[in-house]
């Protein structure tokens, strides 16, 4: 076969295989515990116009 030829049973093949639903994979969500400490002196105000000047670029 050259290259860029079609095949037609690879095509058939990819379809089945991209048609397939995986659903052995686990679908429990996870549930996380802890904490998250942010240290900086910034006010949240600071944090917000900081944030906006960000997305204006």
């Amino acid at each position: 076969m050259s290259m860029g030829a079609y095949d037609d049973d690879e095509h058939e093949r990819r379809e089945r295989k991209n048609g397939a639903v995986d659903t052995d994979f686990d679908d429990d969500r996870t549930v996380y515990r802890g904490s998250v400490e942010y240290e900086g002196d910034e006010s949240t105000e600071a944090l917000l116009d900081q944030f906006k000047q960000l997305q204006g670029e």
